[in-house]
C-alpha cells in the first residue's frame, strides 16, 4: 500500500510534520507536529500548527493518530493542540518512561510528576502494528538518537524522525542522555534492512553543503549507496568513532529546554502555579 503523505517544513526548527492518509479512505495520522515557541518572550503560537488543521480540515480528513517519533529536544509538540480541534489519540514508545526518569530529575520535577507514560494515549513497543483507516502501520523501535525513538513502516513509506537524515547530511547525533552511538547504528541496519525502494520520510532537514533546496524523502537504497555517514557498507566500529568525534562538536539544540519539558509531557505545558501562571524551569550546569 502506498499512503499519500503531505508534509510541512517548519522553518524555524527545520522540521518536518506529516500528514499521512490512507489511499482508501478520509482516515489520517499526523507525525511529529510542531507548537511554534518564542524562547526570548516565553510565548507559544500555533501557526504551524494551524496550518496542518486546516489542511487536515480542507481535505475533510479523519486524524485517528498523533504519533510521535521521539521526545524531540528542537521542537514542542503540538499534539495536544490538534487533537483538540481534530481530535486523534497520541502515541509513542514506551522508552518515554526512560526519557521521564532521566528528565524528570534534570528538571527537579518531584513526585507529582508521573514518570509512566500516562500522559500518552498509547505506548509503543517494537513489533507492535496500529491502523489508520485501512493501512497498517508497523512500529520499529530504533533507539540510539533517544531511547524512545520509533520508526513508524506504513505500507511502502518508513518515518524515521532524527534517525537518518537525507543522506548528503547523515544521521542523528547520540550525546542525549540515553543516546548511543552503537544503538543508533543498529537501529540504522534495521531501517536499512527494509526494500530498497522504500520511501524514508526524515524528521529535520539542513540542506547539507551544495544542495539549494531543502528535502525530506529519500529511499532506502539511497541510504545504504550514499548515506554519508553510514552508507556504502560502513562497519560500526567506524560509525561510532566518526558520530562521536562529530558529537563532541555539537552546541546542544536552541530549544532543548523548554521542548524536553513540554515534550516529555506528551505536549503539555507544567501545571499551572495558584495564580494559573505556567513556567518553564532552566537547571544549571545540567545539560
Amino acid at each position: 500500500m502506498t499512503p499519500q503523505v503531505h508534509a510541512f517544513f517548519d522553518q524555524a526548527t527545520n522540521t518536518i510534520s506529516y500528514v499521512v492518509k490512507d489511499p482508501n479512505s478520509a482516515s489520517c495520522a499526523v507525525i511529529d507536529s510542531v507548537l511554534d515557541f518564542d524562547y526570548a518572550s516565553g510565548r507559544t503560537d500555533t501557526k504551524s500548527a494551524d496550518e496542518v488543521i486546516a489542511y487536515v480540515k480542507a481535505n475533510e480528513l479523519k486524524v485517528e493518530w498523533l504519533l510521535e517519533s521521539h521526545v524531540h529536544a528542537d521542537h514542542l509538540s503540538a499534539a495536544p493542540y490538534i487533537q483538540e480541534q481534530v481530535g486523534g489519540k497520541i502515541g509513542i514508545g514506551d522508552g518515554i518512561t526512560v526519557v521521564q526518569d532521566t528528565f524528570g530529575k534534570v528538571f527537579n520535577e518531584g513526585s507529582a510528576f508521573q514518570r509512566d507514560g500516562s500522559q500518552f494515549d498509547r505506548l509503543f513497543v517494537d513489533g507492535d502494528s496500529l491502523h489508520i483507516g485501512q493501512m497498517r502501520a508497523d512500529v520499529m523501535h530504533t533507539p540510539g538518537h533517544t531511547p524512545a525513538c520509533l520508526t513508524f513502516v506504513i505500507g511502502d513509506a518508513a518515518f524515521v524522525g532524527d534517525t537518518l537524515f537525507m543522506p548528503d547530511f547523515g544521521t542523528a547525533r547520540c550525546d542525549f542522555p540515553g543516546g548511543s552511538s552503537q544503538d543508533l547504528y543498529n537501529s540504522i541496519q534495521k531501517i536499512l534492512a527494509l526494500p530498497d525502494e522504500t520511501r524514508i520520510f526524515v524528521g529535520h532537514d539542513y540542506k547539507a553543503p551544495g544542495r539549494d533546496e531543502f528535502a525530506w524523502e529519500t529511499t532506502v537504497g539511497a541510504q545504504k549507496a550514499a548515506n554519508v555517514h553510514v552508507g556504502a557498507g560502513c562497519s560500526q566500529e567506524d560509525f561510532v568513532a566518526l558520530r562521536d568525534t562529530r558529537d563532541a562538536t555539537l552546541a546542544m539544540p536552541r530549544l532543548i529546554i523548554p521542548s524536553l519539558q513540554v515534550n516529555m509531557r506528551a505536549g503539555q505545558m507544567p501545571e499551572p502555579d495558584a495564580e494559573g501562571d505556567v513556567f518553564l524551569k532552566v537547571p544549571v550546569n545540567k545539560l
